[in-house]
């Protein structure tokens, strides 16, 4: 007899990817509707989730330093506290879960996650990994109750790629976005280049690596600031900044681009920008592109798989342009500057991913009840 008011969730991850930020939403979200959340840990791994914890959220070490050797404890987990449900993420992990509980031999749900365009994201692997993984969804995923994904266009992906039928695959919106968001009265942050109507700043974040592809970025910036005033300033980093300055320096705009690097008010800088550039060449969704609609920021996006094209309505609450084309972008950044959609017309596109819409769905994925 399962434990109805416990979730057990299996992670393993590199403490600042997606799958990170959205369980440190979900996880106190789940706490807050009641049930007792367990979190199942590989030692010196993610997720990190926000102090203090929630008195009804444990993290449990699984007492290994690798996913597959930590196969013994979770059967030992499962045998003694039956949760209802065991929610895993990424294909590795998915697969140590179904190992476990059917060594465990309890009636546990089990429900896999996946949030990347798998064939793109295996595209430059070996070809054992790509047989590995695309041969563990094809064969294997049918055996958990529920498979959920982050887009319709990662579901897709995922049905083509390895064969798991369509059907069997679910969309559920991301937990990104505090409700509290949408209404915030952020503060201007203090770097100068803020608050300066007459030299509009575009801004975009994220690693600095080729997936972003902010070249194509500083490429398209550069044509815009020919045409009129700006700023262009990207937040992350990567080792890819260095090359990127150069680029910069390259075409003469350097003294109008600025790579800060980490910043810890990330919400702010959005707010206070005046357009949103979203350069990747693959997602699994896109966490940035509805943090800037949150906070009423335009966005221009590549219509790359998988995620924009959702967010934006196809094009509704934001233009999409192919994936490195450099005249497009820089189009479309100097259309939206000179006619940005409204504040509350942006916020719209943000709605699914209210992190207590998104509980919601998340809970009915689980078989659970919503707790409201």
């Amino acid at each position: 007899m399962t434990d109805s008011n416990r979730i057990a969730c299996f992670f393993s991850t590199s403490g600042h990817s997606g799958v990170d930020r959205a369980a440190a939403h979900l996880i106190p979200a789940l706490a807050r509707r009641g049930y007792q959340v367990d979190v199942l840990k590989v030692r010196q791994h993610g997720p990190n989730l926000p102090q203090p914890l929630p008195p009804n959220v444990r993290v449990i070490d699984l007492g290994s330093r690798h996913t597959y050797a930590s196969v013994p404890a979770i059967v030992h987990y499962l045998r003694h506290y039956q949760p209802a449900v065991l929610l895993s993420d990424k294909d590795r992990v998915n697969r140590t879960a179904l190992l476990a509980r059917t060594l465990a031999r309890v009636p546990t749900r089990l429900v896999f996650s996946s949030g990347t365009t798998i064939s793109v994201d295996l595209a430059t692997r070996g070809a054992m990994e790509r047989w590995v993984q695309r041969t563990s969804m094809g064969r294997l995923y049918p055996f958990a109750n529920q498979v959920i994904v982050t887009s319709a266009g990662v579901a897709d992906d995922m049905a083509h790629y390895t064969g798991l039928a369509r059907e069997r695959i679910r969309v559920v919106p991301s937990p990104v976005i505090p409700s509290d968001l949408f209404t915030a009265e952020l503060p201007r942050p203090a770097h100068p280049w803020f608050g300066q109507p007459e030299m509009p700043l575009i801004l975009s974040a994220g690693e600095l690596c080729s997936r972003k592809d902010f070249t194509t970025l500083i490429a398209a910036f550069a044509r815009v600031r020919a045409q009129r005033p700006c700023r262009l300033m990207i937040v992350g980093r990567g080792a890819a900044r260095a090359r990127l300055l150069a680029q910069a320096a390259e075409l003469g705009v350097a003294a109008d681009v600025e790579l800060p690097g980490f910043v810890a008010d990330l919400y702010a800088y959005m707010a206070h920008a005046d357009l949103f550039a979203f350069t990747s060449r693959w997602e699994g969704l896109g966490f940035v592109v509805i943090e800037a609609l949150a906070v009423g920021t335009p966005v221009v996006s590549t219509d790359c798989p998988s995620g924009p094209r959702e967010i934006l309505d196809g094009g509704r609450y934001g233009r999409l342009v192919t994936v490195g084309d450099v005249p497009a972008l820089a189009e479309a950044m100097l259309e939206t500057l000179a006619q940005p959609l409204p504040k509350a017309v942006l916020q719209q596109a943000a709605q699914p991913y209210d992190i207590e819409v998104s509980t919601d769905a998340y809970l009915d994925a689980l078989g659970l009840d919503k707790r409201r």
